[in-house]
């Protein structure tokens, strides 16, 4: 009975022992199936994620049209707490951006501008329009910071880059900067830059530049005022570059806001005309034009043009140039112009410029004529203007805010700012412009001051020559192969003008 005992005990430990072992089996079992369970977890996470990566990369050179079709899963607006919050606040409409245009890209551009803002605007036009054309990406253009004005600005701090991005995206692919590898060998000076050849057809930029591109994958073009032909370009070049001036280059919302401001005050006290007196040192320097100077303003005007190695000109003859009509007009000669165009003394008169050189002394006629003189600086304060001290960009983006919104414009010389606020305004439907024939004026205004002419001849005169010089609808003067003398592009963009119905009527 013992030995049969013992071996009972003996079977029943043995059989502990295995049931201890299988159990233990089991549970390593199940930490094992859970550890593969979990790096398959992990690894289907890192493929999908790098998927999406990829995905999203393509989408940024090619375009949206791969990743339109995102499950809702994908969409933040179908999460629960998100549709809660949208549930208790109002609808705001979002902003519907055009589609990305897809398109094989060729290359990066960089652009370099030279020149005051709105030379520089007309050059970013031409870029993009070239860019476009090309099929090329084209990064925030430069912008220019040696000049006369030294301004420090940005592209970013003039104009809304995000709305420039975004808004001509079906047209181009512009980015912020080039990818880091690109960014890292320009960093190094190893780019391609050139200054592309002025007034060239959009044909130089396809058989010239285009395959300098393709070999050096970034080119950068250091001089970009004036390269673009004025007439001869395909509609779709001369439309691009109307939108891009017209839309797509908005200011920031800081100086967007404050020119408003500038308009209401103004619009407070009746109509008002913007005077863009082009009579600052640095133009009376260029130009050699020193009517009305003493000898020493002409000698530091002569220091002054002999300084700057890009003003070619040096020896002027400034009474011949005046004659030619080459010259701006003096605050003398502006007073007595727009007596003649019978402008009403009363009416406020906003000068869109910086500092006129010879102070009080040259705008007292004026002054005296147009009491109502008023200028950004007396209309805000110094606070309002801390930020655009000592960034001439920025204070001419207010003078061009306020110049489309007048009433009246005039212009006294044909500058940059004159012909592009020009343009503007025929696109914001002709809006009244004086286009001032300095020729015939200084002449008149010779003969009335030495007696040879009446006021009532004077007046007359001025009167009968402007009366088809107001900004209304004309033909662009085309001259072949005289580009500099024919009508800028921008001062009549007739392609993206809407005609008048009396002007349509006319020509049946």
């Amino acid at each position: 009975m013992c030995k049969i005992e013992k071996k009972v005990e003996r079977k029943r430990a043995m059989g502990g022992i295995l049931k201890g072992e299988s159990r233990g089996g089991v549970e390593k079992q199940l930490k094992g199936s859970k550890m593969k369970l979990w790096m398959i977890r992990a690894t289907t996470s890192v493929l999908l994620w790098t998927c999406i990566v990829q995905l999203t990369a393509i989408g940024d050179t090619w375009g949206p049209r791969v990743l339109n079709v995102w499950p809702p899963c994908f969409n933040r607006e179908s999460d629960a707490a998100s549709s809660l919050v949208h549930d208790t606040l109002p609808s705001i409409p979002q902003r519907v951006l055009p589609p990305k245009r897809v398109y094989k890209n060729n290359g990066y551009l960089m652009v370099s501008c030279n020149g005051g803002l709105n030379q520089m605007r007309a050059a970013i036009c031409d870029m993009v329009a070239i860019a476009r054309y090309l099929n090329v990406t084209l990064i925030v253009p430069e912008l220019d910071k040696s000049s006369f004005w030294a301004d420090p600005s940005e592209f970013k701090d003039i104009f809304d880059v995000e709305h420039f991005i975004t808004s001509l995206r079906d047209e181009v692919r512009i980015l912020k900067e080039l990818p880091p590898r690109l960014k890292r060998r320009v960093e190094l000076g190893k780019v391609y830059s050139m200054p592309p050849i002025s007034w060239s057809d959009i044909s130089y930029y396809h058989n010239q530049i285009l395959p300098l591109i393709q070999k050096y994958k970034v080119v950068q073009l250091n001089r970009t005022d004036s390269r673009l032909a004025n007439n001869g370009q395909p509609l779709e070049i001369q439309k691009l570059r109307c939108r891009v001036n017209f839309s797509a280059l908005r200011f920031t919302s800081q100086i967007e806001e404050l020119g408003k401001r500038v308009i209401r005050l103004l619009k407070q006290n009746g109509h008002f005309l913007v005077l863009h007196l082009r009579y600052e040192m640095d133009m009376l320097a260029f130009s050699g034009c020193t009517q009305g100077c003493n000898e020493e303003e002409v000698e530091e005007l002569t220091r002054m043009r002999y300084a700057y190695p890009w003003w070619k000109e040096k020896i002027i003859n400034s009474d011949l140039k005046r004659k030619d009509g080459l010259c701006p007009l003096t605050p003398e000669e502006t007073a007595l112009t727009l007596r003649a165009l019978d402008i009403n003394p009363s009416m406020q008169i906003y000068i869109a410029a910086g500092e006129i050189y010879g102070g009080e002394r040259r705008m007292a006629s004026l002054a005296t004529a147009y009491p109502n003189l008023v200028r950004k600086e007396t209309l805000l304060g110094a606070s309002d203007l801390r930020f655009f001290q000592n960034h001439s960009s920025q204070m001419a983006a207010l003078d061009y805010l306020v110049a489309l919104e007048s009433d009246i414009f005039v212009p006294t010389y044909d500058g940059n700012m004159a012909k592009v606020v020009e343009g503007h305004r025929r696109f914001l439907g002709f809006k009244k412009t004086f286009l001032l024939d300095r020729r015939l004026l200084v002449d008149l205004i010779d003969q009335y001051t030495n007696g040879s002419l009446s006021w009532d001849e004077f007046s007359a005169a001025v009167n009968v020559s402007h009366s088809d010089r107001m900004g209304g609808h004309v033909n662009r003067l085309v001259i072949p192969d005289r580009p500099k003398e024919e009508d800028f592009f921008y001062s009549n963009p007739e392609e993206c003008l809407q005609i008048p119905s009396v002007d349509l009527l006319s020509r049946t």
